[in-house]
């Protein structure tokens, strides 16, 4: 016989960003928790709201299944003594099974006899055990926890209410003092409190109390709402799915509606009113159907019905309209003072205690921008435009616009910087030069602001790590490992040759001669060399190199970024190339035998054989022929590859640890720097190579 099952965690309305994660966990645990319980169901369906979580168990068994098992015990020549009497290890094993010794029966496995007990566990009634669903009910992990009343337990919010129905049956449990039941609550201004008789009931009784229990019914309900708006007033309305997955978990019931606002603010920068829209209203913007131009009005959702739904809009007009007001005196205000005012405050701002303020972070930034540059050998009009988007890369912080509007940060750096005639460029670049803003957010495009990300990124990553603001689990304060890995994308990106290990040691430079001093610098070298290793193999890993493949490349350092991951993805590739097995044989017993060198130096008058020879004059074609390469990967490994026949006449001509000191360490010291040329390509001994059979 099968039954269906319902429990539903009431609470008080819980922040959006809570409720999907929440969900899932209900949905995992409850699997989890029916598979430990051996109870099969035939579905299984999670449903959330900001004001419950609650999860359906169609086809539910009314009894656990019934096991039954053999347990494998001790050997039979350990579990009887010399006169066959059952030994202590016998008995133990057996009355942990809950068995006894007459229980006993004995099989070979794999020549050897072992002891064996049939284990019969029969299975109970489910209805027994769900009461057990309070300890996923308070297993479910938040974001953050309060505590209500006089109550000890910490959860996202209150709880209000419980069902718990196995049928029509109540399951008896408690929680934080609320009791379960059937009683349910529909839209906190709509509906009413229910009785639910009937698991299956429970979706459509909540919808006639004007709540959709399913999440993605509700974003379909926003959405054609949305796309009714569009046909009725002809207009675009660009769906944002962040925002749209936000406010599908603030209302229950959507409607949505088309508000307006004046004409004239319009004038104010377009970032300014979407951000005062979305971010803080949760409006989506409406555009033109044609050239998508920006139009006076906004769509928002409602929670609840069309009732009064004209009082609704005036009322959420006359609030944009307060915040627009706000923005448009802010923009007016900012535009009558000077950059110099702007970038003078800038020393009242605290970037981090123990790292200074935000202008002295500039001043930094600003000569490790002109020393990359330099670096880079780029034209002295892109370094110059670098180094003025440096100066200015932070001087919109003090403005009264980002500091109402704090997502506007470079945004309105571009805007007022071409207001008070700056380069386009440099003005972009103000803008890029926070980018990205997520591990795998947009990167600049100019190469002043793909500059400035960096050497602001790297000001960051080195001071937060030298003063102890490492990263540790879960927390990351100031991002570093965004930071981090946004540094190595546009290392990739721009395939600039220059090496990780440059930049750190730039940037260390750079604070060395600043205000700021940091000590042990050489002990934070390591630290933030390390750091930018551990995200260089994650970007190793996300483009599908293998563990060993990435040890082998990043053996020594990370180094060139762009060179050191297209090695990587070739020799991914050559692992399992036949053709290739030679080669790699030569280069691994190459390195074995360099480790045993005394001596580095080859004394080429010591070369007796002409395969010792003929393997030394290939080694220095092979040197001078790197020395001039293009540095491409693939062009590496081919010279690396002219070695491989050499190598192996070599060994077969000639015996490496001869009695002759001289001839022993000579030949040491040939394989040493033949070694040393594989080894900084990459330690192939490291890998894992493909067997032939």
């Amino acid at each position: 016989m099968v039954t269906d099952a319902l429990f539903e965690i009431g609470l008080e309305e819980m922040p959006a960003r809570f409720i999907d994660d929440a969900e899932k966990q209900l949905n995992d645990k409850t699997v989890a928790w029916l598979k430990s319980l051996r109870i099969p169901y035939k579905n299984l369906a999670t449903f959330s709201t900001p004001r419950r979580l609650a999860v359906f168990i169609e086809g539910l068994s009314e009894q656990q299944t019934t096991i039954k098992e053999e347990v494998k015990g001790p050997a039979e020549k350990i579990a009887k003594d010399e006169s066959g009497n059952w030994t202590k290890a016998a008995i133990g094993f057996t009355k942990g099974q809950g068995k006894t010794t007459n229980d006993i029966y004995t099989k070979p496995v794999n020549g050897t006899t072992y002891i064996f007990v049939q284990k019969h566990i029969e299975g109970n009634n489910t209805f027994d055990l769900l009461p057990g669903f309070k300890d996923i009910i308070l297993s479910i992990n938040f974001g953050k926890n309060m505590r209500w009343g006089a109550q000890t337990m910490r959860y996202a919010r209150p709880i209000r209410w419980l069902v718990g129905l196995c049928g029509s049956t109540v399951v008896p449990f408690e929680v934080a003092h609320v009791k379960s039941s059937n009683m349910t609550y529909g839209h906190r201004f709509l509906g009413t409190k229910i009785a639910i008789n009937n698991p299956k009931q429970y979706e459509e009784k909540l919808l006639q109390q004007f709540v959709i229990a399913d999440a993605k019914k509700r974003e379909a309900a926003i959405l054609q709402g949305i796309h009714q708006l569009e046909q009725e007033h002809s207009v675009h309305i660009p769906i944002d799915h962040e925002l749209l997955h936000e406010v599908r978990n603030l209302v229950e019931y959507p409607q949505a509606f088309l508000g307006s606002f004046e004409h004239a603010f319009l004038s104010i920068p377009e970032e300014v009113l979407i951000i005062s829209m979305k971010e803080h209203q949760r409006y989506f913007p409406v555009r033109t159907n044609t050239g998508g131009e920006l139009l006076p009005h906004f769509v928002g959702i409602r929670n609840g019905d069309d009732t009064s739904l004209e009082t609704v809009i005036k009322g959420n007009e006359k609030v944009l309209h307060a915040r627009l007001s706000d923005a448009a005196f802010f923009y007016e205000e900012d535009r009558k003072r000077s950059l110099s005012d702007f970038l003078t405050k800038l020393q009242r701002v605290v970037f981090q205690e123990d790292l200074g303020t935000i202008y002295e972070k500039v001043e930094r930034v600003i000569i490790l921008t002109r020393l990359i540059s330099q670096h880079l050998e780029l034209p002295e009009s892109d370094i110059n435009r670098a180094v003025r988007a440096a100066e200015l890369s932070k001087f919109d912080l003090t403005t009264s616009m980002v500091n109402e509007f704090t997502e506007l940060q470079g945004v309105m750096g571009e805007k007022y910087a071409v207001f008070y005639g700056e380069d386009a460029i440099v003005a972009q670049a103000i803008r890029e030069h926070y980018l990205p803003k997520s591990a795998n957010g947009v990167l600049p495009e100019t190469i002043a602001g793909t500059i400035v990300s960096m050497a602001d990124k790297l000001d960051t990553i080195a001071g937060c790590i030298s003063v102890g603001l490492l990263p540790t689990g879960s927390h990351d304060p100031y991002g570093l490992r965004r930071q981090a890995i946004g540094v190595l994308r546009m290392l990739l990106t721009n395939k600039w040759n220059i090496t990780v290990e440059k930049l750190i040691e730039l940037t260390l430079q750079v604070y060395a001669t600043s205000k700021v001093k940091l000590e042990n610098q050489s002990e934070a070298a390591t630290i933030i060399n390390d750091f930018f290793l551990h995200r260089a193999t994650y970007i190793f890993k996300e483009a599908g190199i293998e563990p060993d493949i990435i040890h082998a490349v990043l053996h020594q350092d990370i180094g060139n970024f762009t060179h050191s991951l297209a090695k990587a993805e070739l020799l991914s590739v050559k692992r399992n190339d036949d053709k290739f097995k030679l080669s790699q044989e030569a280069f691994v017993r190459v390195l074995n035998l360099a480790q045993k060198a005394s001596s580095k130096l080859i004394d080429p008058d010591v070369l007796h054989t002409e395969s010792e020879k003929a393997l030394y004059d290939k080694y220095c074609h092979i040197q001078e022929a790197f020395r001039n390469s293009s540095g491409e990967a693939g062009e590496e490994l081919k010279l690396l590859e002219q070695l491989t026949d050499p190598i192996h006449q070599f060994f077969e001509q000639n015996m490496v640890m001869v009695d002759d000191e001289e001839i022993r360490n000579n030949r040491l010291a040939l394989l040493y720097q033949i070694g040393q040329l594989i080894y900084n390509y990459a330690d192939v001994t490291k890998i894992e190579w493909k067997q032939s059979f």
